[in-house]
């Protein structure tokens, strides 16, 4: 490599990339000699930067503490992996590190080079960030859709539904939002000539594809609730009506967002609309909440939470 600030570049991204590197290593990677090693590692002591030097057996270069904080070295991955992070957090989904994430998303912005801001903006902006994702999605299908959504192109991809059938789809997309430790994104569909809520774990990553057609952004529904209404009206086989005795406000932290619908009563209790695929579910579901309620529908889970109390009792002693 001829260009000497290049290559002090490679050098610094190699020390970050790991514990320790014989002169030797660095000079067959940089494509030099190891004089021309020292000297830019010499380059990069002036800049501020604290690489340690050690002779014998397992010596070598490796970048210390402290000092000035090297340039952010990324690739694409890595800067749509360390955005989505901060975006999330951002959100709120750990507590107590809100501001310091957009503290840190602004702070990556400034030293990010432009062929990477993109990637960063692209994230930023799409991405409504409610709850943690424990649900992973590949990072280049997280940012092909994001691009999308900032760039107003249309979307191409196959689709599985919940019973396991694929269509394929193209689409208007608009946000991307964490909700229930799931990704969803929020696009209007071509084919329905509605708005449709997407699974990111249930799209194919091969079939993916920003096409290069712009369109022109219609009005949106709200994206957070309208994934959170999508996800309460899936055919659950049981939907269950709770009058819950507590505030709204003390059982809204309680019930992720697309777990329920809460109603505030107006009498210092509220009711939930939730749903499930069985009974005994429903049933057990009740006794997270924490606190006294009654079952109005369906008659069949006021059985099976007579039948649950009678067990636990007996479990008792």
């Amino acid at each position: 490599m001829s260009d000497p600030t290049a290559r002090v570049l490679q050098l610094l991204g190699l020390l970050q990339s790991r514990a320790m590197w014989t002169g030797e290593e660095l000079a067959e990677r940089l494509g030099v000699t190891t004089r021309s090693v020292r000297r830019d590692v010499d380059r990069l002591r002036r800049l501020g930067y604290p690489v340690r030097a050690s002779t014998g057996l397992g010596g070598g270069y490796q970048l210390g503490a402290g000092g000035k904080l090297p340039p952010l070295l990324l690739d694409p991955d890595e800067a749509v992996a360390v955005t989505v992070s901060l975006r999330v957090a951002a959100g709120g989904s750990v507590t107590g590190v809100e501001e310091s994430a957009l503290r840190a998303l602004a702070k990556l912005d400034q030293v990010l080079p432009s062929s990477l801001r993109g990637e960063v903006e692209a994230i930023s902006e799409a991405v409504v960030a409610v709850e943690g994702v424990s649900v992973p999605v590949p990072a280049a299908l997280l940012s092909t859709v994001a691009r999308a959504c900032r760039d107003r192109v249309l979307l191409d991809f196959t689709y599985r539904d919940r019973s396991g059938e694929e269509s394929s789809r193209r689409v208007e997309p608009y946000r991307v939002v964490t909700m229930g430790r799931r990704w969803y994104f929020l696009a209007h569909d071509s084919g329905k000539d509605d708005w449709r809520s997407f699974r990111l774990d249930r799209v194919d990553p091969a079939t993916v594809h920003a096409t290069t057609f712009r369109f022109t952004p219609r009005p949106a529904p709200d994206p957070v609730e309208y994934v959170r209404q999508s996800v309460l009206r899936s055919p659950y086989r049981y939907v269950a009506r709770l009058r819950l005795h507590a505030p709204l406000d003390d059982i809204a932290a309680r019930v992720p967002q697309n777990a329920g619908a809460l109603t505030d009563l107006g009498d210092g209790t509220c009711e939930l609309e939730t749903g499930a695929e069985t009974l005994d579910y429903l049933a057990i579901e009740t006794l997270w909440l924490g606190v006294p309620f009654e079952v109005l529908d369906p008659p069949e889970l006021k059985e099976k939470v007579r039948e649950l109390g009678a067990r636990l009792a007996a479990a008792a002693g």
